[in-house]
Order: C-alpha cells, then sequence, then structure tokens
C-alpha cells in the first residue's frame, strides 16, 4: 500500500504512555476505597487518603477520575518507541486519514454528514467508556465514546498467530473498525445491542461483523488508487484467518456454529469483496436476507 508521505490524521490519540491499574474489583471505584478507608480509620483516613490524591493529581501521577469511576486508575509516564513502532503508528494516522475523506464523500452522497471517530493507539490495557480494554481483545470499537482502540502488538500477532503479514492486512482491521463507527451513526449497532438479550443473538452479532467487513471493503474501493499488487490477497488471508470457524478449529480443535460472533472466513472474504466491487454504502445490507444465505 502506498501510505508515506500522504495525509495523516488528527483524530489519533497516542496513549502508549498511559497505564491502568484496578483497585481491587471493588463497587464504586475510588469511592468505595474510600468506604473502606473510612469504615477502618474513621473521618482522619479519608481526609487523609483525599489530600495524597489530591497531590498525586497535582503532580500528574493519578487520574482523579479514579475517585469517581469505576475503579480504575490511570497513569502516565515517558515511554521508549522503536523506529518500527513509530512507523506503524504513523501508518496508522494515514489509514485512518484516508478513512476519513471516503467516509465523508460517501455520506455526503448519500446526504448525511459524517462525525470523524477518534482512534486511541495503547500499550496493554486502556480505560474506555466501554470499560477496560485490553490488548489481548484485539482493536475494538467504543460506541460509548465513539472510539477505535488498537495496541499495535496486535500486528505482530496478525502476522505470526494468523501468518497474515503486511500493510493492507493492517489496514483492513483498521478500515473493519471504522466499519462500526459507522453502523453507530447510522444506529445499526444500537438496534444490534437491543437485541443481545434474544436467543438468536449471535446470529445479529455475526449479521453486523459481515456488515463492518463490507464496509472495509466499500473503503477499499475508494482507495484503490493507492494498492499495490497483492494487497487485495493481503486483506483476504486476514479475512480468512480470522473467522470464526477458522479461530474456533485453531483454538478448540472444533468448530462450532451456534456459537459464531463474527462470520465464517468464507463469508467474511465474501462480504468484503462485495464492498470492494460496489463501493456504495447502501449495498451491504447483510440484516434483510436470511441468515443461511450470509
Amino acid at each position: 500500500m502506498q501510505w508515506k508521505g500522504r495525509r495523516e490524521s488528527a483524530n489519533v490519540e497516542d496513549a502508549r504512555g498511559r497505564s491502568t491499574a484496578g483497585l481491587g474489583g471493588s463497587r464504586g471505584g475510588g469511592l468505595g476505597l474510600l468506604n473502606l478507608i473510612g469504615r477502618k480509620f474513621g473521618i482522619k483516613g479519608i481526609l487523609i487518603a483525599i489530600g495524597v490524591g489530591v497531590v498525586f493529581w497535582k503532580l500528574g501521577i493519578v487520574d482523579p477520575s479514579m475517585l469517581l469511576g469505576d475503579g480504575v486508575a490511570t497513569t502516565t509516564q515517558p515511554v521508549e518507541v522503536s523506529p518500527e513502532e513509530q512507523e506503524q503508528f504513523d501508518f496508522v494516522k494515514v489509514v485512518m486519514a484516508d478513512t476519513e475523506d471516503v467516509w465523508t464523500s460517501e455520506f455526503q452522497r448519500v446526504g448525511k454528514n459524517y462525525a470523524l471517530p477518534n482512534l486511541v493507539v495503547y500499550r496493554g490495557q486502556v480505560r474506555t467508556a466501554c470499560g477496560v480494554g485490553s490488548a489481548e481483545m484485539g482493536p475494538f470499537y467504543c460506541s460509548g465514546d465513539q472510539k477505535i482502540y488498537i495496541d499495535l502488538s496486535f500486528y505482530d500477532e496478525l502476522a505470526q498467530t494468523f501468518q497474515s503479514p503486511g500493510d493492507f492486512a493492517q489496514a483492513y482491521v483498521i478500515a473493519h473498525e471504522v466499519g462500526h463507527h459507522i453502523q453507530k451513526l447510522l444506529g445499526i449497532s444500537d438496534k444490534v445491542a437491543a437485541m443481545q438479550n434474544r436467543p438468536d443473538s449471535n446470529e445479529y452479532s455475526v449479521r453486523l461483523e459481515l456488515q463492518a467487513d463490507y464496509l472495509a471493503g466499500v473503503w477499499a474501493h475508494h482507495s484503490q488508487q493507492y494498492l499495490e499488487e497483492g494487497d487485495i490477497e493481503e486483506a483476504m488471508r486476514a479475512a480468512n484467518a480470522i473467522g470464526d470457524d477458522a479461530i474456533q478449529k485453531k483454538m478448540q480443535g472444533r468448530v462450532v456454529p451456534h456459537a459464531f460472533t463474527h462470520g465464517t472466513s468464507e463469508q467474511r472474504m465474501r462480504w468484503f469483496k462485495k464492498g470492494l466491487k460496489s463501493g456504495r454504502i447502501e449495498d451491504g445490507d447483510t440484516f434483510s436476507m436470511p441468515y443461511q444465505q450470509l
């Protein structure tokens, strides 16, 4: 993929220097901790704890929201970044800029305004409006704050564990998460979330994920001027590697269709290719057809 020297998004947040730590899982976060201190040491203990917290806040050591939040403290510290990781970070900013251009234009074509999402690059764990995210989850989109989160170490896993190296495979992953942002803007993901207690909720999850693959294909359709030989094959290889059936077979040695949440390898590749061929947001309806025909 031709990306060097192109516009970089201003909506990529570098959170690699932040670290999060739980407070023992007590309900009420910092307030729960203060309650515990109060029961053991009385009002003096509470005042001392608050005083220490204020000092740490002023020094930039502790996120003050821990006192009112969900029991997660956030600290910030300098980080060392290798030239290779910095190049990955720059690449992510270019890909995000590309999605911004494509979807702003595509939304305008259908008479809508595209609200740009933010992408947060972090290490290990990250605090989000959807709770604490971790690198083990892989890249994800949080509808609560409309941000995409990625630990760049996922790209090593994509190349090594899933045998899907290449910059366009990496771009496909970002474009898929941007697809979830589009679904949020269109009200689709909220409708699916409302069905989470239904017996067929997994089927709606699959429909949502396949539509995000389709939307990634739409982005690729409008970015073909930057593609190089083999790029589409890289995306196909990644889609094939992270299908539910492929992952289940790799991890547990058998395939359990009723536990699918993202779709099979064949489905993911097929819907990406549909978006690549169409280039139109309105042609990616994965919800009206029978489930078995996806």
